[in-house]
């Protein structure tokens, strides 16, 4: 008798492993489930790991990581014999780098260029230097453009009376039919 181990994932994300006994009476199959966000194999040499536990690591969603592979951001991750995406050490530290940058605000376009300065060793820190002055200015920008915001909701607070009665100044100045002073 030779034992045979196959594993296949599954479409709901089970890797199963299954063991085919081959002898004279015929075939016995013993299936073993695992979950696929638990799994990671070593290949190669290197760590590979499925996009569930890759997500998890990383802090970015399975669905944003596909994302930023349709859009370029990160390479394309190669894939299992069953077709489900592997990532290694390298990809979810580049991950946590894109994580980073969303949670500071970075756009996406300044995060590609983040991404193309921290992969290239002979950077000048001046060029990122200058992507972040420029987002700190666009920040400004924004917080001025709330604090406007802010302000003329404050006043139409301020003339709102807020009772019973159907007159409000909010939803007149909404409707465009009345500025606050």
């Amino acid at each position: 008798r030779t034992p045979v181990l196959q594993s296949v994932v599954t479409a709901s994300g089970e890797i199963v492993a299954k063991q085919n006994i081959t002898g004279k009476a015929g075939n016995t199959s013993l299936n073993v489930g695992l979950s696929v966000d638990s799994f990671s194999t070593d290949l190669g040499g290197f760590k590979k790991t499925p996009i569930g536990q890759a997500a998890q690591e990383s802090g970015v969603s399975a669905k944003m990581i596909r994302h930023y592979e349709a859009i370029g951001l990160v390479t394309t991750a190669p894939r299992t014999d069953g077709g489900y995406r592997i990532y290694d050490a390298n990809d979810i530290h580049t991950l946590r780098f894109i994580r980073r940058s969303r949670d500071l605000g970075f756009s996406m376009k300044h995060i590609e260029q983040l991404l193309g300065l921290w992969r290239n060793r002979r950077r000048a820190s001046a060029d990122v230097r200058r992507v972040a002055e420029h987002h700190i200015s666009e920040l400004d920008q924004k917080i001025g453009e709330l604090q406007a915001m802010r302000r003329t909701l404050h006043q139409l607070v301020q003339h709102c009376h807020g009772d019973r009665r159907p007159d409000c100044p909010i939803l007149d100045d909404l409707a465009g039919d009345h500025q606050c002073p």
